[in-house]
């Protein structure tokens, strides 16, 4: 009699025990933040490979645009777009390539050194505004940022 009371409880039990049918999204969560933040701090690096000395500022950073063309210029003053350098006197007809005077043109990203003269950045500057590139964002090394 007291087997059959015994295993009566062992069923009750066991019939309580359902399976979870939720899922724990936090493990999920915390590995797409951190994915997430490492995408975030990689990008900027990517984006060009021109070695430039960046002057320090405390703007915030700009969201990155898919539509974003690259014009670097050295300590030399020579202009890269993208990764690719522009013999002297070129850069006017190089740029009017971009289209930039289209409702939907690419974003300029100028990326200058800071032992170059300001006359230099200007003159760059105003070839843009020439060609229509009125969407220009400089960019500067963060006053955290190591050199």
């Amino acid at each position: 009699m007291a087997m059959g009371l015994h295993s009566s409880r062992r069923r009750g039990r066991s019939s309580r025990r359902t399976p979870m049918a939720e899922i724990n999204v936090t493990p999920l969560v915390d590995v797409m933040l951190v994915l997430l933040i490492i995408f975030m701090v990689t990008a900027p690096l990517l984006t060009s490979g021109v070695p430039v000395d960046l002057p320090e500022s405390r703007a915030n950073a700009l969201d990155q645009e898919p539509d974003q063309v690259t014009i670097s210029i050295d300590r030399s003053g020579f202009i890269y777009v993208d990764d690719a350098v522009v013999e002297n006197g070129a850069f006017p007809s190089v740029i009017s390539g971009l289209q930039c005077g289209a409702p939907e043109g690419p974003i300029i990203t100028l990326r200058a050194d800071r032992g170059l003269e300001y006359g230099r950045v200007m003159a760059v500057m105003g070839e843009l505004n020439r060609a229509g590139c009125n969407r220009i964002s400089l960019v500067t090394r963060g006053s955290d940022e190591a050199p």
